[in-house]
This record gives structure tokens, sequence and C-alpha cells, in this order.
């Protein structure tokens, strides 16, 4: 009876704990960081492979953002970013380093 009791409490207590968040889709693109610009931000660098390297420049940030990102103007505007390409669902952004 006694563990049968610790099951049913076991199974309680993994029910309650919330499942980790699932990592963002990337397909083939090669994102890396926490964001650009603040740590969290939805976008994020990308990275060298044989799509994006005609895009890296020494000069600017190789940027990816969710093409159904909110504000992506107010970050257009603000990073002075020029769109250069869409892949996998993100519009790249190439961003003047400053």
């Amino acid at each position: 009876m006694r563990f049968s009791a610790l099951i049913v409490f076991a199974a309680l207590v993994s029910a309650c704990t919330p499942a980790p968040a699932p990592e963002p889709v990337t397909g083939s693109l090669p994102l890396f960081g926490d964001g650009y610009r603040f740590k969290g931000d939805i976008c994020r660098r990308v990275g060298e492979d044989d799509f994006t390297n005609q895009f890296l420049d020494d000069a600017a940030d190789l940027v990816a953002c969710p093409a159904d990102a909110e504000n992506l103007g107010v970050f257009v505007t603000d990073t002075g970013a020029v769109e250069v390409a869409q892949r996998d669902g993100y519009i790249l952004y190439s961003v003047p380093v400053r």
C-alpha cells in the first residue's frame, strides 16, 4: 500500500512540473547567441554556411528575425538593417557594425 502511494505521489508531482520550452525550429540556418542586441531578443546572429556566406561582411552583422515578428520596422530603423534574404521563416538582415 505504501509503495503504491509513493508511485501515485511521484506521478502527481511530475505532472505538475512544467516541461522545458522547446527550442525554436531554425531549419538550416546556423543561428547563435541569446538574442541580437539584448539577451532574449527574438532576432539572432547568423553564422556561416553555404547559403549565408554570400551575405557575410566584416563591416556588418548578419541577423535573422522571425518573418512574423512584430516591430521589425522599428528594428530596421534603430539598427540601419538591410534585408538581404528570407529563409526557413526568417528574414535575414545585414546590420552595420557601429
